[in-house]
C-alpha cells in the first residue's frame, strides 16, 4: 500500500473502481467528512471507495477558521454533550492523531465590565478547561488565567487600552484544515481505499428501491462509468440536498448553507504574541495567529447562490474591519488586506420543530436503503460523524462488523514526528537547508517530510525558495502533484499551499513557476501550463472584483466570471 495520492495511484483507484466488484462502502464527498468516512470504514476492514468531485476540501473543509475547539460559546447555550464531544477530539488530535498539523493557540477574551463579568466569563472558561481534563485527552494545554489590563495590553500591544478592563487568557488548538482534509483522505488509501479526486457521482443505480451504486464520471477525461457498492453515504456537506435529488430522496431535514467568510492580514499589522475573541451582536469574531499572518473572521449570513465558488462582498469585508477596529489602537484598512476566502457551513433546518434544533449538531439516516447521509456537525467532530456514518451503514451489512478504531490510527506524516521535530538540526544540516526551512516542512508534512527531502537531494534545485512565494520550496510544489493529489494549478495554490490568501499578489507571480515545476509530473505540455496559469490568474481577478462589490448577488455574479467556476 502506498501513503501517496499519486496521478499513477488516481488512475489505479479508478480502475478498481470499474472493475465491477462491488465495494462494501462507497464515499461521495472528499471533504473532512467523507475523508473520514473512507478512513473509518478501510479500518474496519471494508472495501471502500471515495470519490470527489473537485479536489480534496475544495468546499467548506479548506474555508473554515482553521481552529480545532471545542465551542466556547457553545457553554452558553447549554450544549454541553457538543462541547465535551468537541473537547475530547481536540485532545486526541493534538497528542495522536494530527500533533505535525494540530497545536496550540492562545486567545484573549477580553473583558468591558468591571467584577460580574470577570466572574461569569471566568467561571465559563474554568468549566471549558475542566470539561477538556475530565475527556481524559487535556493533551497538556495550559489552564487560562486572569489578566489585568495592563498584563493584557503587555500580550496585545495592539489593543486601545479604553477597549478593556481586563481580560483572561484561554487556549485552543488550531489546524491547516486543506491539508488536514487532504491527509486524511491519503491515510484512507494507505489503508487499502479506492480514493479518486475530480471523480463526480452524476446519479444513483437501483435495484427496486434499494441504491446499489453511482453513475460517476472522470472530470479529467469525460469518461462515464458505473461504481457497485453495498451501501454508499452521501456526505456532500452543503451539496447534500442535491445528492439527495438525484435518488429522489429529500429525508427529514435539509441542509442549508451560511456563509463565514475570512480576512488575512500580515503579522505586522497587529503587535500581539495571542490570539483575540471578540463578541459580536451576532456571534464571535477571532484574531487568529497564522504563521507570518492573521486571519480575521468570521460573518454568519445566508446564502443561497453558487456553492462551488461562495463570493465575499464589500461589506462582508467591512464588518470585519469595523468590529475589529473597535478594540485596535491603530485601525485595520482595506489596504492591508492580503487575502480574503469565503466559505459555506453546513447547517441543518429541520421539516419539523424537533429537526429544526440540529444547527451544529450532526444527523445520520438511512434515507434510503443503501444510502446513508450524515450532515450538520462541525470540523472538530468530524471522526465522530465519520464513526456514526459508518456504524449505519454497516446495519445494512452481512456479518460482524468490527468498531471504529480511527480513535487509535494516526494520519501518515504523525508517527515519529516529535523525534523528527527534535533531530531538526540535525536533518536541516545534512540537507543543507537553514532549521527554519526544515521546521516549515516537519510543521506541514510531519515524518514525511523526508519523502519532500528526497526530491531535493534528487534535483537540488527544488531546494530553493518558489519564485513569487518564497515561504515555500519548489520541492513542495512538485510533492504535492506527486504524491498528495493536485491535479490542477489551484489545487497547489489554494490548498496543498495557502499561496493564494498569503502572497500579496494571491499567487499571481509564483503561478507560472509553479505550472512549470509541475507540468513533468501530471504529463502537461505547454499550452496545458499556460491554460493552467491563465485560469488561476482569472480566478484571482474574479474574486478582487467580487469583492468590491455591495450584495451577494452581484459578488456572485462577479466571482462565477471567473474561468476556474467550472473546476
Amino acid at each position: 500500500m502506498s501513503s501517496g495520492l499519486s496521478p499513477q495511484g488516481r488512475q489505479a483507484a479508478i480502475e478498481a473502481l470499474t472493475s465491477g466488484e462491488e465495494l462494501d462502502l462507497l464515499v461521495i464527498g472528499g471533504g473532512v467528512v467523507g475523508s473520514g468516512t473512507a478512513l473509518d470504514a478501510v479500518t474496519r476492514g471494508l472495501s471502500t471507495g471515495l470519490i470527489e468531485q473537485r479536489d480534496f476540501a475544495s468546499g467548506t473543509s479548506s474555508r473554515s477558521s482553521k481552529l480545532i475547539h471545542g465551542g466556547l460559546r457553545y457553554l452558553e447555550m447549554l450544549d454541553f454533550g457538543l462541547v465535551r464531544e468537541a473537547l475530547r477530539e481536540r485532545g486526541l488530535l493534538l497528542t495522536r492523531l494530527a500533533p505535525h498539523l494540530v497545536r496550540p493557540v492562545p486567545f484573549l477574551y477580553p473583558l468591558t465590565h468591571h467584577v460580574w463579568e470577570r466572574g461569569y466569563v471566568g467561571s465559563g472558561i474554568a468549566l471549558y478547561d475542566a470539561m477538556a481534563m475530565q475527556s481524559g485527552t487535556g493533551a497538556g494545554l495550559p489552564h487560562h488565567r486572569h489578566l489585568t489590563r495592563r498584563q493584557a495590553l503587555r500580550l496585545m500591544p495592539s489593543l486601545r487600552s479604553s477597549a478593556l478592563t481586563g481580560a483572561v487568557q484561554y487556549y485552543d488548538a488550531q489546524v491547516d484544515d486543506a491539508r488536514h482534509t487532504m491527509e486524511i483522505a491519503r491515510t484512507a488509501a494507505h489503508y487499502g481505499a479506492h480514493v479518486a479526486n475530480r471523480v463526480a457521482a452524476v446519479g444513483f443505480l437501483r435495484q427496486g428501491e434499494r441504491v446499489t451504486g453511482v453513475r460517476a464520471v472522470d472530470k479529467l477525461t469525460d469518461r462515464e462509468f458505473e461504481v457497485h457498492a453495498r451501501q454508499i453515504v452521501n456526505a456532500t456537506g452543503v451539496w447534500t440536498d442535491d445528492t439527495q435529488a438525484m435518488v429522489g430522496e429529500r429525508g427529514q431535514f435539509h441542509v442549508r448553507a451560511s456563509k463565514g467568510i475570512h480576512l488575512v492580514v500580515p503579522r505586522d499589522r497587529i503587535h500581539s504574541s495571542t490570539g483575540l475573541i471578540l463578541r459580536t451582536e451576532k456571534s464571535v469574531l477571532f484574531v487568529i495567529p497564522w504563521g507570518r499572518h492573521w486571519i480575521l473572521g468570521t460573518t454568519d449570513t445566508d446564502w443561497n447562490l453558487d456553492k462551488a465558488h461562495p463570493a465575499a462582498t464589500r461589506a462582508d469585508i467591512d464588518y470585519i474591519l469595523d468590529h475589529v477596529n473597535r478594540v485596535l489602537a491603530t485601525p485595520l484598512t482595506h489596504e492591508d488586506v492580503e487575502g480574503v476566502y469565503a466559505g459555506l457551513r453546513p447547517l441543518l433546518a429541520g421539516e419539523s420543530e424537533s429537526t429544526s434544533k440540529l444547527s451544529r449538531e450532526h444527523v445520520v439516516a438511512h434515507s434510503a436503503p443503501g444510502l446513508v447521509v450524515v450532515a450538520g456537525g462541525k470540523y472538530t467532530t468530524y471522526r465522530v460523524m465519520a464513526k456514526d456514518a459508518v456504524d449505519e451503514a454497516v446495519q445494512g451489512l452481512d456479518g460482524r462488523i468490527p468498531a471504529s478504531t480511527t480513535e487509535t490510527i494516526p494520519l501518515v506524516g504523525a508517527v515519529g514526528f516529535q523525534a523528527a521535530w527534535n533531530q531538526r538540526h540535525a536533518i536541516a544540516a545534512k540537507a543543507g537547508l537553514h532549521v527554519a526551512r526544515v521546521e516549515h516542512l516537519l510543521r506541514r508534512y510531519g515524518a514525511l517530510t523526508q519523502e519532500v527531502l528526497d526530491l531535493v537531494a534528487e534535483r537540488p534545485e527544488l531546494g530553493e525558495p518558489l519564485d513569487g512565494a518564497e515561504d515555500h520550496l519548489k520541492a513542495e510544489v512538485v510533492y504535492a502533484a506527486s504524491h498528495e493529489g493536485a491535479l490542477h494549478l489551484t489545487d497547489i495554490l489554494t490548498r496543498r499551499t495557502r499561496i493564494s490568501i498569503e502572497a500579496w499578489d494571491r499567487g499571481v507571480s509564483a503561478a507560472p513557476a509553479a505550472a512549470a515545476l509541475v507540468a513533468p509530473v501530471l504529463g502537461w505540455d505547454e499550452a496545458r501550463q499556460q491554460s493552467e496559469v491563465d485560469i488561476y490568474l482569472g480566478r484571482v481577478e474574479a474574486e478582487r472584483i467580487s469583492q468590491t462589490m455591495p450584495d451577494d448577488e452581484t459578488a456572485d455574479e462577479a466571482r462565477r466570471s471567473g474561468p476556474d467556476s467550472r473546476i
